[in-house]
């Protein structure tokens, strides 16, 4: 009697043992397949992620003065520091939203509204060009602009091309 007590503990524990063999195989191989899937994922997220920044860095030199080498050395040898020819630039455009006639010195339309036409955004293109918006608060446009500035203080601004959006 106490021989088959032995075989039934005996077998019970072999079972047992096969059991949290079987179990834990079955465990490991699902954390091995799921950690190979996140290493393949992860490799593929790395490879598009060098594929943006290498989109990002042909993209950025596109169409903008502040890494437009060739822009910037053409005012440099004018005898212009590009760190204070970007804001002066930028402000002599601004300074044109004063006025007190009743259309802006360089906005081709007329506003619509009470309100004046204000320009509100610009971005520098290169050392010839410039893209300026504009808007009155309802209507609303764009201008491309060249710029010279033959000596310090005599700048102009002529309009190239202009476009005004239905609102």
């Amino acid at each position: 009697m106490k021989n088959r007590i032995f075989i039934y503990l005996f077998i019970f524990t072999l079972l047992l043992v096969i059991f949290q063999f079987v179990n834990s195989k079955n465990i490991i191989e699902n954390y091995d397949q799921k950690l190979t899937n996140y290493m393949e994922k992860n490799t593929q997220l790395k490879d598009s992620i060098l594929m943006m920044e290498d989109d990002k860095a042909s993209n950025i030199y596109t169409f903008k003065f502040d890494t437009n080498d060739d822009a910037m050395t053409y005012w440099e040898k004018r005898g212009f520091r590009i760190s204070e020819f970007v804001p002066f630039i930028k402000d002599e455009l601004m300074n044109l939203n004063v006025y007190n006639t009743e259309d802006h010195p360089l906005v081709p339309y007329a506003s619509m509204t009470d309100k004046k036409m204000l320009i509100d955004q610009i971005r520098m293109l290169n050392h010839k060009w410039i893209i300026v918006s504009f808007t009155d608060g309802t209507y609303w446009g764009e201008m491309l602009l060249t710029y010279d500035l033959e000596n310090r203080e005599n700048l102009k601004f002529r309009v190239v091309e202009s476009t005004l959006y239905q609102p």
